[in-house]
């Protein structure tokens, strides 16, 4: 029991402190593909934290959890995690911690569904829009031109992702700004940032109330933007690309005074025109390393009575 109280405590301080630390944090900006993989190492840390006290809990409770957990550790290693104690709150504490583990693949599963179904109206507007012409592969990747009166660009995902754009946005962008928007929509589809938007979205709808949940899902939307951009900007340089969302979201009033929806894309214009300087390879390296191994912690102190008996 203590172990799974030790397991509680560190997800509740890490699922609390670690959106304060990192919201501190400069190099973020610089860095959004680190960002990305430091966020998803503190979230899988925290459901370990979690999950790992499930699993104690439950094996203090019953003893045929008990026997499968610990089937093949020495009989030291069992007398160390002191099971037989507290097998009431044990048992009460497995079941809140299953039921949490439930209600998450539940809001999983809904995230996905309604994303598939988003997906697949927004397709069959689309094919209304522009359908199918004789000889033509109806699933085949390709650049789709609907007629519009605002400039716009996105990405059709699925199976087989398209670049859909208005007429109007072909009117206003010039030179290699077309370019850059599809490489733009190319690195979210190539990172699959749709899976991380999904997770996060199902995490912070399933559980309001815990702030790296919130915190993730509002980091996600910002971060895959940001890398997103780096990924057009790389190739077709940082001005192209700026110029090619100015164009594209003049007309939504997100540069004026007043605060939109969109108020980012203001920052993500001044971002690219900064060129801030990238990190180091040694730090970041240092920093993917780092978050690498906040998963382990978890471990390290579900590990530590039995490795102590053991030695």
């Amino acid at each position: 029991m203590v172990v799974s109280l030790a397991l509680l405590l560190l997800g509740a301080v890490a699922a609390v402190a670690a959106p304060r630390l990192l919201a501190r944090a400069q190099w973020p900006e610089r860095e959004p593909v680190v960002a990305l993989w430091v966020w998803q190492c503190v979230v899988a840390a925290v459901l370990l934290c979690f999950a790992l006290a499930m699993t104690f809990s439950a094996a203090a409770a019953w003893q045929l959890v008990r026997g499968n957990v610990f089937a093949p550790a020495p009989h030291a290693v069992v007398e160390a995690y002191a099971l037989g104690t507290y097998a009431q709150w044990s048992a009460a504490t497995s079941m809140v911690l299953a039921a949490c583990g439930i209600w998450t693949a539940a809001m999983l599963t809904r995230e996905i569904h309604r994303a598939r179904a988003r997906r697949r109206q927004s397709r069959k507007e689309l094919l209304v829009r522009s359908p199918v012409l004789p000889g033509e592969e109806p699933d085949g990747e390709r650049l789709v031109v609907i007629e519009g009166e605002r400039p716009d660009a996105w990405w059709q995902r699925g199976t087989h992702p398209q670049l859909v754009i208005t007429t109007a946005a072909l009117r206003r962008l010039k030179g290699r700004q077309l370019d850059a928007v599809l490489a733009h929509e190319q690195g979210h589809a190539r990172a699959r940032h749709d899976w991380l938007l999904h997770c996060s979205a199902a995490l912070a709808t399933g559980f309001p109330q815990v702030p790296v949940f919130a915190a993730f899902r509002q980091e996600m939307h910002r971060l895959v933007e940001l890398a997103a951009d780096d990924v057009a900007s790389r190739r077709f340089g940082r001005l192209t690309i700026a110029l090619a969302l100015v164009e594209l979201n003049e007309h939504r009033g997100v540069f004026g005074p007043c605060p939109t929806p969109d108020a980012q894309l203001p920052r993500r214009v001044d971002r690219l025109l900064s060129a801030a300087p990238r990190l180091t390879a040694g730090r970041r390296l240092r920093l993917t390393a780092a978050a690498a191994l906040v998963p382990a912690v978890p471990l390290l102190v579900a590990f530590v009575p039995g490795l102590r008996a053991l030695g």
